[in-house]
């Protein structure tokens, strides 16, 4: 499964989406995207909030395909060392999204794998679906609480 988020066109503050995508054999189990929140709506939002919510809502999926085995791999090498715990997570915004993510992972066996950006295009051109189709849906606020 790879998962991806982003926070555009401030971090934090901006507007914060995500994506992922899970395979196997080259087929999609699980596929999703969605928009996490907006600053300019009064949500307190950064690129990691944005990650860890992709990466559980994937979890959630393949909980309900009862799949039990994932390899997880994600470009935010702040998420991925959390998990593995060579990171404390200081953040109280994320501690209840790192809480989440660790109790979907007990359902699980799994690997954690950061990879670069260039490995993760399905997830990150998902959340940059979801970005889009925010702001195609709020353009007018957006534009004038970001000046974009």
């Amino acid at each position: 499964m790879y998962f991806d988020g982003l926070c555009e066109p401030k971090n934090p503050g901006g507007v914060a989406t995500y994506g992922f995508v899970a395979k196997s054999d080259g087929r999609v189990i699980c596929k999703g995207k969605g928009v996490v929140g907006a600053g300019f709506l009064g949500d307190d939002v950064t690129n990691n909030v944005a990650e860890y919510t992709a990466l559980i809502r994937g979890l959630e999926c393949l909980k309900e395909k009862g799949i039990k085995k994932v390899k997880i791999r994600g470009d935010s090498q702040l998420v991925i060392r959390q998990l593995k715990g060579e990171y404390r997570v200081r953040s109280e915004r994320m501690k209840p999204l790192y809480r989440k993510a660790m109790e979907l992972l007990k359902d699980f066996e799994y690997q954690l794998e950061w990879v670069p950006r260039e490995l993760n295009k399905e997830a990150d051109q998902l959340s940059r679906e979801a970005f889009k189709e925010f702001i195609k849906k709020y353009e007018k606020e957006y534009r004038e609480f970001y000046g974009a």
